[in-house]
């Protein structure tokens, strides 16, 4: 456990402001001073692995490599059961490059006349010390949902507007901060890693 009367720094590599403030937040309790990728100058990881964790991974150790810092990173996307786990690893280029909206769009799109849209949010996060770190820390969690008929809400990113979460009767965009705190894939990571890291 870090002493908590100095901060380490950890560079967490993303430009994603969402992340970052949800980054900070968490981890200065454990005496982490998280700063952001877009502080440094230098390119973004190539994010050709074939699974979250081997992006995750590919990306911490860059972000290592590239500033001398220990480096969280993460990957995560949304798997739609009925397009065989599509867009997967490319959620967030799944519309090239268009953006958020264009990706629910050509998602819904990809559905439409589908009724069975089980889905659900994965998130793989890298903890590693050093690019050479030979164990880095990974920690995986998933949120289980199903994809909506339109968007709603506006209280997210990514595909938050059409992930609908059945146990609260409204899609992902429409629940507030705290109550995604304890559901979100990305928040139960997160807690995996502040209970890895506080050992």
């Amino acid at each position: 456990m870090l002493d908590g009367s100095f901060a380490q720094t950890v560079l967490l590599a993303t430009g994603n402001a969402g992340k970052i403030a949800e980054m900070q937040r968490e981890l200065k309790s454990l005496g982490f001073a998280v700063v952001a990728q877009s502080e440094y100058d230098f390119p973004e990881a190539v994010e050709d692995g074939l699974s979250f964790v081997e992006n995750a991974i590919k990306k911490a150790r860059h972000a290592c490599l590239h500033t001398g810092l220990a480096a969280i990173a993460d990957d995560s996307g949304l798997e739609v059961d009925a397009l065989n786990g599509a867009p997967g690893i490319y959620s967030a280029r799944y519309a090239d490059g268009q953006g958020d909206a264009a990706n629910n769009q050509k998602l819904l799109a990809a559905l439409d006349g589908v009724t069975r849209r089980e889905a659900r949010y994965q998130c793989v996060i890298a903890y590693m010390q050093h690019a050479q770190d030979p164990t880095p820390i990974l920690c995986q969690a998933s949120w289980e949902g199903e994809i909506a008929h339109q968007p709603a809400g506006s209280n997210g990113f990514g595909y938050d507007p059409i992930f609908y979460v059945p146990e609260f009767d409204c899609n992902a965009a429409e629940l507030d901060t705290e109550q995604k705190k304890t559901l979100s894939h990305r928040a139960k990571a997160l807690a995996l890693l502040k209970t890895a890291l506080d050992q």
